[in-house]
Order: structure tokens, then C-alpha cells, then sequence
């Protein structure tokens, strides 16, 4: 299904460059949401600087913690674009095996191949937000415990924020990033017949 607002093309006038050069690590091109959020310059500004925060190291909450967050988010959303382009660059990084992605994104945090209080708590919390838009008293003396208020701060603007990709993501019909994975490659292995 084509897009339905295009994401821009090189070359582009030079104030666009800069911002899409300064969104991009080294001399990566810029992809295709960025380019498409170039459509509104002051907005794409806008975006940088917070998604500069969201991605770096001044976040609270660890790499693990934030890629277990955004990719369960994007997930429930059905955003295969953002969760592609986050399993394909941050994954490996994160510490996340292909039974922890087939989770995130086809299971539940009472999946085997999670190990800690931390990491289910997390994959609860970002399905307490989708679902109900809010997180219980229970599940929120669970995370009190474990993360500071720093930490939930940024966890549920964390969870916010990749609604907002997903929702763009989504919505405009933007392809998957060349070279990323899809849903269907992290399906869970069929159970055992009887």
C-alpha cells in the first residue's frame, strides 16, 4: 500500500539536511520516518530534541529497559515499522534473544524465556498503559519497588512517546525499513501435536 503522505527525498533544501544529518548517527541516511517528519520542519526540530532524549544515555532508565518498552509498545500497536527498525539496531545491544523479541511481540510477560521481576514488569506496565490507558495501584507498588521516580517518569512518557511514532507510523502507511525483520519472523514455534 503506497504512502499516504510520502516521506521526502534527496536532495533537500539545506535547513532539511541539517536536521535529518543531526537525526542520523554518523553518515547513515536518514530513514523514512525521519524523511517523512521532514514534511514539517518545525516539528521534526521539535521531535529531535526530545527523541535525542528518549534515545540517550540521559534517559533514566537503561538500554534493556527502554528497547524492552519501546518494542512491546510499537508491538501492541501494530506498528511492524518502528518495532523493525528498533529490534534491527538496538536488539542485539539490548541483550534481547529471538525468544524475548517472539514475545515482545506475539506473548506475555508469564513467557518462560522471561527470567526477571524487572523485565516482566516492564512488558506489564507497557501493556497496562495500551490497554487501559493507565497503570492499576497494584501493578504501580510493583514498579514503585523496583524503579525510582525518575525511572517511572520516563517509563510512561517512554510508552507515550511510541504510541505517537506508531500511531504516524502507521497511519501514513510508511514501508518497513529495508533490511529490517517483520513480525512473522519472531512467531512462536507451533506447539507440539498430541
Amino acid at each position: 500500500m503506497p504512502a499516504r503522505i510520502a516521506p521526502t527525498e534527496a536532495p533537500h533544501p539545506s535547513e532539511v539536511a541539517e536536521v535529518l544529518h543531526r537525526m542520523m548517527p554518523g553518515d547513515e541516511e536518514p530513514i523514512a520516518l525521519f524523511r517523512l517528519y521532514a514534511r514539517n520542519l518545525p516539528l521534526t526540530e521539535a521531535l529531535h530534541a526530545w527523541g535525542s532524549y528518549q534515545l540517550s544515555r540521559r534517559l533514566s532508565l537503561g538500554l534493556r529497559d527502554r528497547e524492552i518498552l519501546i518494542d512491546r509498545t510499537c508491538a501492541r500497536c501494530g506498528c511492524a515499522y518502528e518495532w523493525g527498525v528498533h529490534i534491527a539496531r538496538f536488539a542485539p545491544r539490548a541483550g534481547l534473544t529471538p525468544a524475548q523479541i517472539s514475545s515482545l511481540t506475539h506473548g506475555s510477560s508469564a513467557d518462560t524465556c522471561w527470567t526477571t521481576d524487572r523485565d516482566r514488569l516492564l512488558l506489564d506496565a507497557a501493556d497496562a498503559l495500551h490497554t487501559g490507558h493507565d497503570i492499576d495501584d497494584t501493578l504501580w507498588e510493583r514498579l514503585s519497588a523496583e524503579f525510582s521516580p525518575e525511572q517511572l517518569l520516563d517509563l510512561l512518557m517512554l510508552c507515550g512517546w511510541y504510541h505517537a511514532i506508531s500511531f504516524t507510523a502507521r497511519a501514513t502507511r510508511l514501508a518497513p525499513e529495508p533490511g529490517t525483520p517483520a513480525f512473522d519472523d519472531f512467531l512462536p514455534p507451533a506447539p507440539p501435536k498430541p
